[in-house]
């Protein structure tokens, strides 16, 4: 099959991926195979070309947005029929002993494995998974649209949960890309009002065509104090003037596996009045469960960009430069 790996980790401008030819993965017990329809383009993708994220093995398959069609199944593997549509995420598998998944907060487990970055992910034309963590798709939503559910909508949603929103509540996202443009939809479907803080021109129309109460930069203070903040950019030194921007007792919760160095904090003008910086990591089963049944609902709408699976270096060369409306998709099957 054909596949894109990272060959040595550099500037995703020098070409660190490379087009291969490999084996078709078999399946093993307890694992279905999945014939890649379309696969999401995420940051964390980035990360990985880059070295951010150091790869955790050699020639590593990217992609962890991952849309396809059951093709085979493993031994004892009884969840899914031949021919379902589902989807592959970020969180492939998990211990399921320690005291974190015994909590049910899986997403912590210290032995947990990652789609695209310990195992291969979706930058090829087939992938394998543990079946109890492969998801079905709502009907309702296309491949193309699915994609960045499975990363950038999952991870949004944990984000605004980990910043306790509720119904009505001022929201300020700042960074507004993949996740943002996903999560503003849940929010205004919870009639909150939402400020979001963006450089981009194309971001910034995208944000007023899906309803944000206002558009401005992070330089800017929104119109009103925040009840809670998504901080969707991997810029640490955004970090004070979210946290001056949040009203008494309200929420920064920050999405990216990622972040630059943040600036010291001033405890009485960052902090006092119970304001918390609250992190993200992966997402549990759960989460993504609850999620996908509630964008099928909705439903939610994707803005995406296709490339062909060869050219996903300049796909992650267009989202580091913030050159993509939404989410890049690599067309595939």
């Amino acid at each position: 099959m054909k596949a894109v790996v990272v060959d040595r980790p550099a500037p995703i401008e020098s070409s660190p991926l490379r087009t291969i030819e490999t084996p078709i993965p078999e399946p093993a017990p307890g694992e279905v195979r999945v014939r890649i329809n379309v696969c999401g383009v995420c940051r964390t993708d980035l990360h990985l070309a880059e070295g951010d994220l150091p790869p955790r093995r050699p020639r590593v398959v990217p992609g962890h947005e991952i849309v396809g069609r059951v093709d085979k199944r493993g031994e004892g593997a009884m969840r899914f029929a031949e021919g379902a549509r589902v989807g592959i995420a970020w969180l492939r598998e998990t211990c399921g002993k320690c005291a974190y998944c015994r909590r049910g907060r899986e997403n912590l487990c210290p032995n947990a494995r990652f789609t695209g970055w310990d195992h291969d992910g979706g930058y090829a034309e087939y992938a394998v998974a543990r079946e109890q963590f492969v998801y079905p798709l709502p009907d309702s939503i296309g491949d193309e649209e699915a994609a960045p559910l499975l990363c950038a909508g999952i991870i949004g949603y944990r984000t605004i949960k980990r910043a306790d929103i509720k119904p009505e509540m001022t929201v300020g996202l700042y960074g507004f890309g993949g996740s943002a443009h996903i999560a503003i939809q849940v929010l205004r479907h919870w009639r909150c009002r939402v400020f979001v803080m963006t450089r981009g021109g194309l971001h910034r129309e995208l944000a007023r065509s899906l309803g944000a109460d206002w558009v401005g930069t992070a330089a800017e203070a929104p119109p009103a104090k925040l009840d809670a903040a998504l901080l969707f950019a991997p810029a640490g030194e955004l970090v004070p003037p979210v946290m001056e921007a949040l009203d008494r007792g309200g929420i920064l919760a920050i999405a990216g596996i990622y972040l630059s160095p943040t600036p010291p904090l001033d405890y009485e003008k960052h902090l006092f009045e119970e304001r918390e910086i609250r992190s993200v990591t992966a997402n549990t089963r759960a989460d993504a469960n609850e999620f996908l049944k509630l964008a099928g609902e909705i439903p939610i709408r994707t803005s995406t960009m296709p490339f062909h699976l060869e050219q996903a270096g300049e796909a992650l060369r267009k989202l580091k430069h913030d050159e993509i409306m939404g989410a890049a998709v690599l067309k595939i099957g």
